[in-house]
C-alpha cells in the first residue's frame, strides 16, 4: 500500500486541505472549488477519502464523499469549529471478497485492519478499520455494519457482496 508521503505529499498537506475546505464552507456555504493543476500531481489521481470530525475525543462527524454534512449529527457551528480535530483516512483500492457464508467472512476479516464494505442492490454501509476499536469482535463488526446497511443484524443472502481495503490516517493532534 502507497501513502501519500510514497508519492511526495504530506499527511500535513491533506490536513489543512481538509481544514480549508470547512473554513470555505463556512464563509461560502459551498464546497472549497479545487483545481487538480494546483494539486501535487499524486492527489490528482482518484482515490477514496473519510474526513473525520472530533470535538473533545468524541465523534462529531465522518464524511467519505463530497458533502459538508453527516446526518447523524446536527451541522458543524463556527464556534466548534477551532476546537475540532481533523482526521483524513485514505483507502487503499477496494479488494472484492469472496465468501461461501458468514463463517467464512468472519474467518477471511482482519480486525483493526480491514475496512469492509458490505452491499445488496441499492443498499451500502461501510466501517472504517478504525471502527474495530470499538467493535472488536468481527461478528459484532459484521452485525453492526448490516443495521447501518438497513439489513438485520442476522440477514445472510447470496446476493451479498463485500469489498474490504485499509486506511492511512493522518491526524491533528485532539
Amino acid at each position: 500500500m502507497r501513502s501519500p508521503e510514497d508519492v511526495g505529499v504530506s499527511g500535513s498537506f491533506l490536513l489543512g486541505l481538509a481544514r480549508e475546505s470547512i473554513e470555505y464552507g463556512f464563509d461560502n456555504k459551498a464546497p472549497l472549488p479545487v483545481h487538480l493543476d494546483d494539486l501535487p500531481a499524486s492527489l490528482a489521481e482518484p482515490a477514496a477519502t473519510f474526513t473525520t470530525l472530533r470535538l473533545e475525543g468524541a465523534l462529531r462527524g465522518c464524511c467519505g464523499r463530497l458533502a459538508f454534512r453527516d446526518r447523524r449529527f446536527e451541522p458543524l457551528r463556527r464556534d466548534e469549529f477551532e476546537a475540532v480535530s481533523i482526521e483524513v483516512s485514505v483507502l487503499t483500492a477496494m479488494e472484492p471478497m469472496q465468501v461461501n457464508d458468514e463463517a467464512d467472512l468472519l474467518e477471511q476479516l482482519q480486525p483493526a485492519v480491514d475496512g469492509l464494505v458490505i452491499a445488496e442492490g441499492w443498499r451500502r454501509a461501510t466501517f472504517l478499520p478504525k471502527v474495530w476499536e470499538n467493535l472488536p469482535e468481527p461478528r459484532q463488526f459484521l452485525g453492526q455494519l448490516k443495521l447501518k446497511c438497513g439489513l438485520p443484524e442476522d440477514y445472510w443472502s447470496s446476493r451479498l457482496e463485500f469489498r474490504r481495503y485499509r486506511t492511512v490516517i493522518y491526524a491533528e493532534p485532539d
